[in-house]
């Protein structure tokens, strides 16, 4: 299907239209920012009207894809983040679009909390408890939002009260490892895993903050591991790129979730010289890979997010280790996402010591940026 125009949305569409474009095909992509790197990498884009705290609208999203869709024949569409908690959303475009990934029924067993914990029951895969009730005892359970992404979304139980779409959680101990998932509907193979880590603010102590591949497990507890997300993978029926977050305490794990879709840490998996969108179309279509891709080195990528409004700079040379950039006079507000960061090195923690180094160079650049501003409109 190469040359083939191909629907994207995504809260930020950037990674998978770049990895479409190393596929071979034309990305339209519809998005919440609409980066400089997002619009050099599609073929045609729409930002959408919305904000994150809104998510996807559907007819603002529908009439998106009905004008990407003008000048171009789309095969179909890939859905990123964004889509957990709108699997209407998802059967509505099932009814307009081809849907290359989880169908909108996939999408509510993997994301319905009690469903997931069953799934985990029948497979043996360890998964902490939940309850849809408060529990008397609060200590020891996290607040989550059904179908949340990024880790925003969830809190300390005993903290405040929640809304209606909240479950709890058991909190499991040990440390944060992902694995990154490519399936066929009925068999799975684990491409790798990583480990990921929090960017914490008082209100948001979960907020995702970065990842860094390879996880530094051992090969008996990485096998375990991908055997694990496996039997869950074929058990739910998901298809193309997913990951399974578990939580690894010495040998022993439990599974957190299972993100139905292509997730943040496609930068740091993605093959030289290849494509994950690419293997993701195909898997799809039922074509999976034998075997993993072997990786050279170490990968790490983090967001920056504003510290503060800020505004984006006009005439600023991005260094090539940047991704998502936002375009000149774009208003991003205290706590947002500004850019992500990318890093290599010759093992896991040199690449993510570079990450942060990185970071706090942007963070630099963000007040120095401020500065100028209140400089500027002084009266």
């Amino acid at each position: 299907m190469a040359n083939e125009a191909v629907l994207i949305a995504a809260i930020s569409g950037r990674a998978l239209a770049s990895s479409a474009r190393r596929g071979g095909y034309l990305p339209l992509v519809a998005d919440f920012f609409g980066d400089q790197d997002t619009v050099a990498a599609a073929q045609a884009h729409v930002a959408l009207r919305t904000s994150l705290a809104q998510g996807f609208r559907e007819q603002d999203l529908a009439s998106a894809l009905e004008r990407l869709a003008d000048h171009h024949v789309p095969i179909g569409i890939v859905c990123g983040t964004g889509f957990e908690d709108r699997p209407r959303l998802l059967a509505r475009l099932e009814q307009r679009w081809r849907l290359f990934g989880n169908d909108a029924h996939t999408v509510a067993r993997a994301k319905d909390p009690e469903t997931f914990a069953a799934v985990c029951r029948d497979c043996d895969v360890a998964h902490p408890r939940v309850t849809l009730s408060p529990p008397p005892a609060r200590e020891g359970f996290l607040a989550k939002r059904r179908g949340g992404a990024g880790g925003a979304h969830v809190g300390d139980a005993s903290a405040k009260e929640f809304g209606q779409d909240v479950y709890y959680q058991s909190r499991a101990p040990g440390r944060p490892v992902s694995a990154l998932l490519l399936a066929n509907g009925g068999s799975a193979i684990v491409l790798g895993f990583s480990k990921q880590w929090a960017c914490p603010t008082v209100r948001q102590p979960f907020r995702y903050g970065g990842a860094v591949r390879p996880a530094d497990i051992a090969p008996g507890l990485a096998k375990r591991l991908a055997e694990s997300a496996c039997r869950l993978a074929v058990a739910l029926s998901l298809k193309g790129l997913n990951s399974a977050d578990f939580m690894v305490d010495g040998d022993d794990f439990s599974i957190l979730e299972v993100n139905p879709r292509p997730g943040a840490t496609l930068d740091i998996f993605e093959i030289d010289g290849g494509s994950l969108f690419a293997l993701h179309m195909a898997a799809c279509e039922g074509s999976l890979i034998d075997e993993a891709p072997r990786f050279h080195a170490a990968k790490a990528s983090a967001i920056a997010y504003a510290e503060r409004d800020v505004t984006a700079p006009a005439r600023f040379e991005w260094p090539d280790w940047s991704a998502d950039r936002p375009s000149a006079g774009i208003a991003i507000n205290r706590g947002e996402p500004f850019c992500t960061v990318h890093a290599g090195g010759a093992t896991a923690s040199e690449a993510r010591a570079l990450v942060h180094e990185r970071l706090a160079q942007v963070h630099r650049w963000m007040q120095d940026w401020t500065r100028d501003w209140i400089h500027a409109n002084a009266p």
